[in-house]
């Protein structure tokens, strides 16, 4: 399909289901490796279109899109999410099937406060505790009440994924990771119960959230592609994990929430804390839960590094794996041997 061509099919589909007007494709915008968002304009405002690549066709593919808006969809009013505007699972409009989500202005937030903030630990620690309390909303939402019973299996999502992962980078390797499967072994052996099942994101840190322009205020979380039924510690553990790393260690993945890397913000500890406060749950085994995500992490992101051996992928993403997955699994295995969290 031709991109014009394209390009009037989606105007016409969203001039009929949405009633908007002078519909026109603005550009891609950054962020997100999986899909691409592209910005619409409207006389009545601006539009956000997700779909996944163009070159991608299957099932699976728009799958992860359709479990985004799905989600959204649920959470609004409960949780900051974007408004979900339609969805179209018919590839003739563009090729692909699409969601529509109205347009949040905010900024996503990697390793620098923005220039005219104040550029203090407090600042710092003002976002630290608005990510906290908005995944609070997330995880306190009642899924049994927002989603169909099929959504998705409510319990055993830890240990699906240990085995899962585990069994996949064993059956496709390229080189030894001793403590892929140490670290593994290790979760199964020691993973606590489960007390609580929530809506959960599967990949929340500060760069998928977009804040106010001119404040330390959470305006919506994004990229729920991988959003399904588990314990909500799963997040708070990767977003943890993140947080307030030693900058002259060899860091993963350093530059996510890299601008806590600094001694003085809020302890993670203080932020699990503030989450419990909001949502009223435990977070007694939460260094569990950030071993978890950074073991996860890593198992998930050597397929690329994989892809990239095999010469099937070559960006600046994919090469930086070759250092990237074996600092995540030395990052786990520093914080088993602490016994706590930093």
């Amino acid at each position: 399909m031709q991109p014009v061509d394209a390009e009037r099919r989606l105007q016409a589909w969203l001039a009929e289901t949405t009633g908007r007007t002078d519909i026109a494709l603005g550009p891609v915008l950054a962020g997100g490796n999986s899909n691409v968002t592209r910005l619409i304009e409207t006389a009545e405002g601006r539009l956000v279109l997700r779909h996944p690549p163009v070159e991608v066709i299957s099932d699976r593919a728009a799958a992860g899109i359709e479990r985004e808006y799905r989600v959204i969809s649920a959470l609004a009013g409960l949780a900051p999410v974007p408004n979900a505007i339609a969805w179209c699972g018919d590839p003739e409009i563009i090729g692909q099937p699409f969601a529509v989500t109205e347009w949040v202005e905010g900024v996503a937030l990697t390793e620098h406060i923005p220039a005219g903030w104040p550029d203090t630990d407090e600042t710092v620690g003002q976002l630290g505790l608005a990510m906290a309390e908005g995944l609070a909303r997330v995880h306190a939402a009642d899924w049994h009440a927002v989603l169909p019973a099929d959504f998705a299996r409510p319990d055993g999502f830890v240990t699906r994924q240990i085995e899962r992962w585990l069994k996949v980078r064993a059956s496709d390797r390229v080189r030894d990771l001793p403590l892929l499967e140490e670290i593994g072994a290790w979760l199964l052996a020691n993973q606590p119960a489960s007390t609580r099942t929530s809506v959960i994101h599967c990949d929340f840190h500060l760069d998928n959230c977009l804040v106010a322009p001119d404040r330390p205020e959470l305006r919506v979380i994004l990229d729920w592609e991988m959003a399904t039924l588990g314990d909500p510690l799963v997040d708070l553990g990767l977003c943890l994990f993140f947080w307030q790393r030693d900058p002259a260690a060899e860091l993963g993945f350093s530059f996510v929430q890299g601008l806590s890397n600094r001694p003085g913000v809020l302890p993670a500890r203080a932020l699990a804390e503030h989450w419990s406060a909001q949502t009223g749950f435990s977070h007694e085994h939460i260094d569990y839960f950030i071993v978890f995500a950074a073991w996860r992490l890593a198992a998930i992101v050597e397929g690329a590094w994989v892809l990239q051996t095999r010469g099937k992928v070559d960006t600046p993403y994919s090469r930086g794996l070759e250092r990237d997955v074996p600092a995540l699994l030395h990052e786990a295995a520093a914080i088993l041997e602490k016994g706590k969290v930093r």
